[in-house]
């Protein structure tokens, strides 16, 4: 059974950073894309940034410049370094991970809030 667990996330002023992180329990990481969505209160679910297996990553235009997706493969971990916060990123993030066949997975979400 393979389970994302986000960790990270947390009160933070407008302007500030968090780093989020999300760690798989898969026996090979390094093979599945992974991404960061998040759903703010009576949104719909957005997406964040991605990085496949091969490191390539994308960015929602909100928070493009702002964001750093990264991985650690020899962590099994995905990170969502978030820079320059705005009242706007306030939402809760979670992570995605796309297995080879494409079986999708989600962890159960980490809170951020941003206070102006």
């Amino acid at each position: 059974q393979v389970q994302l667990v986000e960790s990270g996330g947390g009160l933070v002023q407008a302007g500030g950073s968090l780093r989020l992180s999300c760690v798989a329990s898969v026996r090979i990481f390094s093979i599945n894309d992974m991404g960061w969505y998040r759903q703010a209160p009576e949104k719909q679910r957005e997406l964040v940034a991605t990085i496949t297996s091969g490191g390539g990553t994308g960015y929602a235009d909100s928070v493009k410049g702002r964001f750093i997706i990264s991985r650690d493969n020899a962590k099994n971990t995905v990170y969502l370094q978030m820079n320059s916060l705005k009242p706007e990123d306030t939402a809760v993030y979670y992570c995605h991970m796309v297995r080879p066949g494409g079986v999708n997975y989600w962890g159960k979400g980490t809170l951020v809030t941003v206070s102006s």
